[in-house]
């Protein structure tokens, strides 16, 4: 209940001896088959961070940050070692993408809750599935390795406020799905409507609603358009299709 997105980091470092416990720690998270289907590659170095920021649009915690994680779906690992052991693997196909996806997915997850009682902060980065291939080819990922997820972490240096949340009943369902109506969404997203940053948000855009941040300026159809065409020849290059 007192997560924060942490942009802003102290010049304090974040040990090797740290991070690669709780690195341990978070590998005791849920596993597809107990295969473990995810890579972690660390970047410390200005260098290394000056070459990742424009994949994640220049956002500045990526140099700034003391560590930048980039966490990946990774069916290369396992592929090499049912190879060396006379089993023929057969993951390179959009399912082994989507089971090691989720693998990835859920190691961040507990990678976070563990930053989170330890004190660090950390910034999710959504931009890693935006331009893919420029992170493959930055970090030089072999086939049936895949970025899905990226923090910047360090120890924080700001104490954002808390960012709202829709309530409980807009998204748990009963039995079965039960369908919105009118004013259902009405109740549910009036709060979100209401915070005076975002009548803001909308007043300096010109927007008669807050939807219309999201549809016209956030997350448009042509950005989403392009990008799933640039993911999808992606995850064709590492070989998951």
């Amino acid at each position: 209940m007192t997560r924060r997105t942490i942009r802003q980091y102290s010049t304090r470092e974040v040990t090797e001896e740290l991070l690669n416990r709780l690195m341990t720690e978070a590998a005791r998270t849920q596993t597809m088959g107990n295969l473990q289907l995810y890579s972690v590659v660390v970047t410390r170095s200005a260098e290394m961070k000056q070459r990742l920021a424009p994949a994640h649009f220049n956002q500045p915690m990526v140099t700034q940050a003391p560590v930048v994680l980039t966490i990946c779906a990774d069916f290369h690992r396992t592929t090499r070692w049912c190879e060396q052991r006379k089993a023929d693997p057969g993951y390179n196909n959009f399912l082994s993408y989507q089971n090691a996806a989720i693998d990835a997915l859920l190691y961040t997850q507990t990678l976070c809750c563990l930053m989170d009682e330890e004190g660090l902060g950390y910034c999710y980065l959504g931009t890693t599935v935006y331009m893919p291939q420029q992170i493959i080819d930055v970090l030089g990922l072999p086939k049936l390795v895949m970025p899905v997820a990226t923090l910047t972490v360090g120890w924080p240096a700001e104490q954002p406020a808390l960012s709202d949340r829709l309530p409980l009943e807009s998204f748990v369902h009963s039995e079965s799905y039960h369908d919105y109506t009118p004013q259902d969404i009405d109740t549910y997203y009036n709060n979100k409507e209401q915070l005076e940053e975002n009548r803001h948000f909308c007043e300096i855009n010109h927007k008669e609603t807050l939807a219309q941040i999201f549809t016209d300026i956030r997350y448009t159809r042509s950005d989403n358009e392009a990008m799933s065409a640039g993911l999808l020849e992606a995850l064709k290059h590492q070989g998951f299709f």
